[in-house]
């Protein structure tokens, strides 16, 4: 406590600071995606460009950034079989390759829709024709990400859209990220080699797995991120220029001789067919049908946000519902998903998402891409201790260049104490007591010997027993014999 300089007789008023300092909460869910948009503006044109930008909800999105790319006609092709009586088969065939990469307004959607809140868009460019999806740029955008200290998740989603080799890159440098700021967490979305089609319909699993686990870090490193597979089908349909869409191929079925309308061809557009026809709405309604595959990070991304808002981030963000999906691309079974929960060689789990009858699509996984680690398993855990270690370093800046003494050792231990006994009893801390859940040490001859103090140390010792996820429930019958 300073001493007054009292110099003229009086009576004066001293007010004694008897209350430590508080650790204030640093946000867990602040999402940076980093992408192609239809524009990048604000005040000018394109000066949202290459420039990290706040944004609250996807009306937010549509002002700064627009839409979804539109396809091309190239991308689709339109067959029609006319039975009669205006009674038409409709069928599509798709390119692949001449398929929009630009996926980012459809995943800011899913973000919000599975229960987002703030979020950083990184435009690096708007929508190219072709359109195509720069490794560079990707790059550069997370060298942007890398200066803006509230963002705690990295979702890439337009990563999945170029080559193996330079998705592995793309996935290094998020992992590298996150493990060297330790304030943030990646999101690793599957690169699919070999695309959900009639002949196969599940893929090729062990391919895309493979992809995955090659491009990720070493265990320390991959502590900091999860992946997730597979991709997603979800509720959202595709934009097209619907009336200058053309109908490729008009066939006459067996028994009819001549189109259910005069003029219905081969080659027509839409427009010719009649906006009000049947062909028209037929054409509509089917195409509609044919929704948008996403990866799941951006949905994960929302889903973080949701979970740590209603229960905690110290809850595991499994078994949680992923909303706005009609199914998972590929569907998994329980002993497929037994060597991606649990990879005995390397030790990179993937969580996999899943459909169940009656609950729908659920996450089912909770482990980070170092799932073999008993300290760093589960991403609730790794999480959590994000969210406390950057709290405290934030909150403790106040104790630079005080007196390295008891009275400033007190405060501190007094401050982080009282964080973590109001984390204890929410929950997010397990003990019957609170000196069973967490303990704070610091002091000379405790943390520091005289030599710390003289070079100007504080050490500061925090150890915290943290919840973790009940993975696997064992539920064990034992018949008994008859007694009466």
């Amino acid at each position: 406590m300073a001493v007054l300089k009292l110099s003229t007789p009086g009576v004066f008023v001293q007010e004694i600071s008897s209350l430590p300092p508080s650790v204030a909460e640093v946000e867990t869910a602040i999402p940076a995606f980093i992408g192609y948009t239809e524009k990048a503006d604000s005040y000018a044109v394109n000066d949202l460009k290459k420039v990290a930008n706040k944004i609250n909800n996807l009306s937010e999105f549509v002002q700064f950034y627009g839409g979804p790319a539109v396809e091309t006609n190239n991308s689709i092709a339109i067959s029609v079989t006319d039975n009669g009586s205006s009674n038409f088969n409709v069928s599509f065939a798709f390119t692949a390759a001449e398929r929009s990469k630009y996926n980012l307004y459809y995943s800011v959607k899913h973000f919000y829709d599975n229960g987002g809140g703030t979020c950083f868009i990184v435009s690096m460019e708007t929508y190219q024709t072709p359109s195509a999806v720069s490794d560079t740029l990707l790059l550069e955008g997370l060298d942007i990400v890398n200066e803006i200290d509230e963002v705690t998740i990295l979702v890439i989603p337009e990563a999945t859209k170029i080559s193996s080799a330079a998705y592995t890159t793309i996935v290094n440098k998020m992992i590298s990220q996150a493990a060297t700021l330790k304030d943030r967490f990646a999101l690793i979305d599957p690169f699919q080699v070999t695309p959900k089609n009639t002949a196969d319909p599940n893929g090729n699993i062990d391919a895309d797995v493979l992809i995955i686990r090659n491009a990720t870090l070493s265990v320390a490193e991959n502590r900091y991120a999860a992946a997730y597979y597979p991709n997603l089908v979800t509720t959202y349909e595709y934009k097209y220029n619907f009336d200058a869409l053309v109908v490729d191929t008009y066939t006459l079925a067996a028994g009819v001789l001549a189109p259910s309308v005069p003029g219905y061809a081969s080659g027509m557009t839409l427009t010719a067919a009649g906006a009000g026809s049947v062909l028209y709405s037929k054409i509509k309604t089917e195409l509609a049908k044919q929704y948008v595959v996403l990866p799941p990070s951006p949905a994960m991304a929302g889903l973080y946000t949701r979970v740590d808002s209603t229960k905690g981030v110290w809850k595991a963000p499994a078994n949680e519902s992923v909303l706005s999906v009609v199914m998972p691309e590929i569907a998994i079974s329980s002993r497929e998903q037994e060597n991606l929960n649990v990879d005995p060689s390397v030790g990179k789990s993937i969580n996999v998402i899943r459909s169940f009858p009656g609950y729908g699509t659920l996450v089912w996984g909770a482990r980070t891409l170092n799932g073999n680690d008993n300290e760093w398993k589960y991403i609730s855990v790794r999480r959590f201790f994000n969210m406390v270690e950057e709290s405290i370093k934030k909150s403790s800046q106040w104790a630079v260049f005080e007196p390295n003494t008891i009275s400033t050792w007190v405060k501190m231990q007094a401050m982080i104490e009282n964080y973590l006994f109001l984390k204890w009893r929410e929950g997010a801390l397990a003990g019957v007591k609170p000196e069973q859940a967490f303990y704070v040490r610091v002091g000379l001859g405790t943390t520091m010997t005289s030599l710390d103090i003289l070079e100007g140390r504080m050490n500061v010792e925090i150890g915290m027993a943290v919840s973790r996820p009940a993975e696997f429930i064992v539920l064990s019958f034992t018949q008994l014999m008859q007694q009466s």
